[in-house]
C-alpha cells in the first residue's frame, strides 16, 4: 500500500512539473508566468459554498448549521435539501464570472466549508467538488485567477460562528480535526495540482479569536502551517500558499521568517482608518522578511471608505479582495439580490422572534422569489461600488 501511495504522489509531482507555469512569489510581489507583476484586484464569492447568516438577513441563526436548521424548520427536510441544491447551482453562475472579469477584477477568492468536500469521518466526497470544478473552469475561460480559502475547517479554527464550529477553535486542540484539515488540503492540492487558474491556497480563514487562549494557540499556528504546506507541496509543489495571521487575520506577531518559498501573508481589515498607520504593522512585517502581503477581506462600509482603503493599499503595492460579490438587499456589494416579499417573516421565525411558522404560502412564495432572484440577470448592479474600487463604473 505504501508503495502505491508513493507512486501516486510521484506521478502527481511529475505531472505538476510538466504543467503550465504558475503564479509565483518574488520578494514582495506576485509574478505571473510572463514575468510581469500581478496586482491582485479580487472579489470574494461569499455565502456560496460557505453560508453566513447575515447574508440571509438572519441575526441569530448565524453559523451554517443554524442556517441549515432554520431552512429545515421552515421547509422540512426534503424541501430544504432541494433549496440548497438550487441555491448552490444558481448563486454563482457563468454570467457572474463573466461579469466579474468584465468589471475589471482579475481574481476571485472562494470561501469553502469542509463539509461540502469531505464527510464527518474523513471520506473525500461531497457536492462541493463538482461546483468548484465548474467555477474554476469558468474562471479559466474568463481569464480570472482563483484563490481557494478554507473558511470552515474541521473542528473550527476561529472560535466564531462563521467557522461553523462549537465556538472554540478545536482544530488547534483535537488531533483528529487537525489531521482531517490536512487531509482535505492534500485532496484539494492533488485535484488542482498544476492548474494555472489557481493563484494559491488560503489555508485558514481568520484563525484564533482574540478572546481565546492566544498564549497557547498562537504558537501552534505557524507549526500547523508548516505541516499543511509540506503536505500540499508533496502533490502541488509550485503553488503559492497564503498564511493568514492570528486574531481573525489581524496579526503576524506569531510568525518568524518564511519557512518555504512561494509564501504570502494575508490579513483582513474592515472599517479601519484609511491612513497608513492602520496597516503599518503589516508593512513592517513584509519589509522585515521581504514577503508579499494580501488584503484578503475588506469592505462593507461606504463607497468613499472603499476608495480610500483601496488606494492606501495600492499605494503600498498590496493586492486586495473585497467582501463580497453578491449579497441580499445591500448597497455594499457588487450585485445585490432583491429582498422577496414576506422574507422578513421567514427571518423572524428563523431567529426565534416569532414562534409560529409563517403560512405555507408565504414561505413558498418568499423562497421561490429568493431563488428566482439569484441569477446575475435578476440582480441589481451597484455601479458606485465598482467605481469605488477603480473598476467599471457604468453599463
Amino acid at each position: 500500500m505504501r508503495l502505491v501511495v508513493a507512486l501516486f504522489v510521484l506521478l502527481g509531482v511529475v505531472a505538476s512539473a510538466h504543467a503550465e507555469p504558475l503564479v509565483r512569489v518574488e520578494g514582495k510581489t506576485f509574478v505571473v508566468p510572463d514575468g510581469s507583476v500581478l496586482a491582485i484586484k479580487g472579489i470574494n464569492l461569499g455565502n456560496w459554498l460557505m453560508p453566513e447568516g447575515y447574508m440571509f438577513k438572519f441575526e441569530v441563526a448565524k453559523a451554517p448549521y443554524q442556517i441549515a436548521d432554520a431552512f429545515e424548520r421552515l421547509l422540512g427536510r426534503d424541501k430544504a435539501a432541494a433549496f440548497w441544491k438550487r441555491f448552490r447551482d444558481t448563486y454563482v453562475g457563468r454570467d457572474d464570472i463573466a461579469f466579474i472579469k468584465a468589471a475589471g477584477f482579475n481574481t476571485v477568492r472562494i470561501p469553502l466549508h469542509y463539509r461540502l468536500f469531505m464527510t464527518e469521518d474523513g471520506a473525500i466526497e461531497g457536492d462541493g467538488w463538482a461546483l468548484l470544478d465548474r467555477v474554476v473552469g469558468w474562471a479559466r475561460q474568463a481569464g480570472l485567477l482563483v484563490i481557494l480559502d478554507l473558511h470552515a475547517a474541521p473542528g473550527g479554527q476561529t472560535g466564531i460562528n462563521h467557522d461553523d464550529g462549537p465556538g472554540y477553535p478545536l482544530m488547534f486542540y483535537a488531533p483528529r480535526d487537525r489531521a482531517l484539515t490536512i487531509k482535505l488540503w492534500r485532496a484539494i492540492a492533488l485535484r488542482y495540482h498544476g492548474e494555472p487558474t489557481i493563484l494559491g491556497y488560503d489555508l485558514l480563514n481568520e484563525p484564533i479569536a482574540p478572546y481565546h487562549d492566544v498564549g497557547t494557540l498562537n504558537p501552534r499556528l505557524e507549526p500547523f502551517y508548516k505541516e499543511v504546506t509540506a503536505t500540499i507541496r508533496e502533490v502541488d509543489p509550485g503553488r503559492v500558499v497564503f498564511l493568514a495571521g492570528g486574531q481573525w487575520s489581524s496579526s503576524f506577531a506569531m510568525f518568524g521568517p518564511p519557512f518555504a518559498d512561494n509564501l504570502a501573508y494575508t490579513y483582513h481589515s474592515f472599517w479601519a482608518s484609511t491612513r497608513r498607520d492602520s496597516i503599518q504593522r503589516h508593512l513592517d512585517f513584509a519589509n522585515r522578511y521581504n514577503v508579499p502581503l494580501f488584503l484578503g477581506e475588506t469592505g462593507e462600509l461606504t463607497d468613499a471608505w472603499n476608495e480610500g482603503f483601496r488606494k492606501l493599499h495600492e499605494a503600498m503595492g498590496i493586492g486586495w479582495a473585497f467582501w463580497t460579490y453578491k449579497n441580499l438587499d445591500t448597497p455594499s456589494t457588487v450585485v445585490s439580490i432583491r429582498r422577496p416579499e414576506g422574507w422578513n417573516e421567514l427571518v423572524a421565525f428563523a431567529d426565534g422572534r416569532r414562534r409560529d411558522k409563517p403560512a405555507p404560502e408565504v414561505t413558498a412564495h418568499a423562497i421561490d422569489q429568493y431563488l428566482d432572484s439569484l441569477p446575475f440577470s435578476k440582480c441589481d448592479i451597484r455601479w458606485s461600488y465598482l467605481e469605488s474600487l477603480g473598476l467599471k463604473s457604468s453599463p
